[in-house]
């Protein structure tokens, strides 16, 4: 008996394991009473003062949710009335309903009353389509009164599969699932329609929560067994050299935040590369880190022969967009990391192909556009309505042979080869201006101590978050680059 916290599973995949648990001999039908006594326990518990419960009731298995729910809370001295559709004969969700016997009214006729509290169990993730007319008047009456609404497995409308609502859709203050979670728990707009989630046990063996697909909620088991090695023995190039490339003079603070980042996140050494006017600029702002004037790309191009530098940012408050473009050729021919944030993704606009082609074999490059970027690079792709945030990661991350790191609330980290995490645990403090060149700066620092690009890609994400955690409300991207944490 387990649930799966990590691994995100496909509304298909779902159903795949409900069929391996009942083809093994589970009784599905106790699979149901417990999935429903789960919704229950949610709604007693929330909201002690209910004056009614209000079970909307699907044809499937989703209502056949609502109707064990529906019969544990009228034993509980709870009022219950119940609308909804008739189940198809013959399977657990008629059995459901057959144990629960009252009437069961039309949608139409949910009229809200004072101390309502809805269990929505129409569909879950079982539609992927918009609901029919009816069901959208009824989501509007409970939008227009805020009744409180639990929902079963998803709020009716919207996508387990991308977290878009596919019409009208609830919105839900609480969310009962079972098992593991679908990706549109987690994605953008559909983990705020859920509201809170409750992740429930209902029996199923921990052997079957299963799925071919790598996809994860971003957590520690993704990169701890690559965290950086500590050895009372080490000295400072031990630990990586992280080069952060600075903008002109007037445009510093970017890679200034970036370079903080990298050396607060465990760095050995970070070294800022810029050009002569800037020198003095940055002598005034720079402590531990190291300034490296760089004339033009011949000196570029010696000083990257050096071995122990490690990995590269390049792109927070550059300015120059060809600059960035001949410079980030020059780093792809070292064969080392490069982050590529900001304007050395923008410098790509125009020619996204020829970012294509500069590097091949290992996965080196992390880019970690947020959505405007996304699209600027990947116009295609962010105009393709039918994927996920999810699929347009690993799209353009075998597009371009990256690690993507596709910033926002619901930030998705995805390899060429397929696996991918979303992370979910970033406040909303995060939207400051900054705190992406910062977020550069910890993954850029996480390549240069030797970590792989997949792994450094979530670990930075993950730190990132807790950082803004620590620094709580109203912090500056400042304030977040001084309460990280190293790996």
């Amino acid at each position: 008996m387990a649930i799966h916290e990590t691994l995100l599973v496909s509304p298909q995949a779902m159903g795949r394991i409900d069929k391996a648990a009942a083809d093994s001999g589970i009784n599905s039908f106790g699979l149901m009473q417990k999935a429903g006594a789960h919704v229950a326990a949610v709604l007693l518990a929330h909201y002690p003062s209910v004056q009614r419960a209000v079970i909307l009731c699907g044809p499937g298995n989703n209502g056949g949710d609502g109707h064990v729910a529906a019969g544990l809370l009228a034993a509980s001295g709870v009022e219950v009335v119940r609308f909804g559709m008739e189940p198809k004969p013959g399977g657990d969700a008629a059995k459901a309903r057959q144990a629960c016997p009252g009437s069961l009214l039309p949608l139409d006729d949910w009229q809200p009353r004072l101390g309502d509290v809805i269990v929505d169990a129409l569909f879950g993730a079982g539609l992927d389509r918009p609901v029919t007319s009816d069901i959208a008047a009824l989501i509007d009456r409970a939008q227009q009164t805020d009744t409180p609404v639990i929902a079963v497995d998803l709020p009716s409308g919207l996508s387990g599969r991308t977290g878009e609502p596919t019409g009208a859709c609830f919105s839900a203050s609480h969310t009962v699932t079972f098992a593991a979670l679908k990706p549109g728990h987690l994605l953008m707009p559909g983990r705020a329609l859920c509201g809170q989630m409750h992740l429930c046990d209902i029996g199923i063996p921990a052997r079957q929560i299963s799925s071919d697909d790598p996809l994860w909620k971003n957590h520690p088991g993704l990169y701890v067994s690559n965290r950086p090695a500590t050895d009372a023995g080490q000295h400072k190039y031990g630990r990586g050299h992280l080069v952060v490339f600075c903008g002109p003079l007037n445009s510093t603070g970017a890679a200034r935040l970036s370079a903080t980042a990298g050396l607060n996140s465990g760095a050995g050494l970070v070294t800022m590369a810029n050009a002569p006017g800037a020198t003095l600029a940055l002598a005034s702002h720079l402590t531990a880190i190291m300034q490296r004037s760089i004339r033009g790309e011949a000196e570029l191009e010696t000083w990257l022969s050096d071995e122990r530098l490690s990995a590269f940012v390049l792109g927070p408050g550059f300015g120059d967009l060809e600059k960035a473009r001949s410079y980030t050729a020059r780093l792809a021919a070292t064969g080392r990391p490069v982050v590529l944030d900001a304007d050395g993704l923008t410098s790509f606009a125009d020619n996204p192909q020829a970012l294509a082609e500069l590097f091949g074999g290992e996965t080196r490059l992390i880019l970690t556009p947020h959505e405007g970027e996304f699209r600027r690079l990947c116009g295609d792709l962010a105009d393709d309505t039918s994927l996920s945030k999810i699929d347009r990661a690993r799209a353009a991350a075998r597009r371009f042979n990256a690690i993507m790191v596709y910033k926002g609330p619901d930030t998705v980290i995805a390899a060429p080869d397929g696996r991918a995490a979303v992370n979910a645990d970033a406040p909303a403090w995060l939207a400051t201006a900054g705190s992406g060149d910062v977020l550069a700066g910890i993954i850029g620092s996480l390549l240069a101590q030797g970590m792989p690009a997949f792994e450094a890609a979530c670990a930075g994400v993950a730190l990132h978050s807790d950082a803004a955690n620590r620094a709580g409300r109203g912090m500056s991207a400042e304030d977040l680059a001084g309460h990280i944490e190293p790996l």
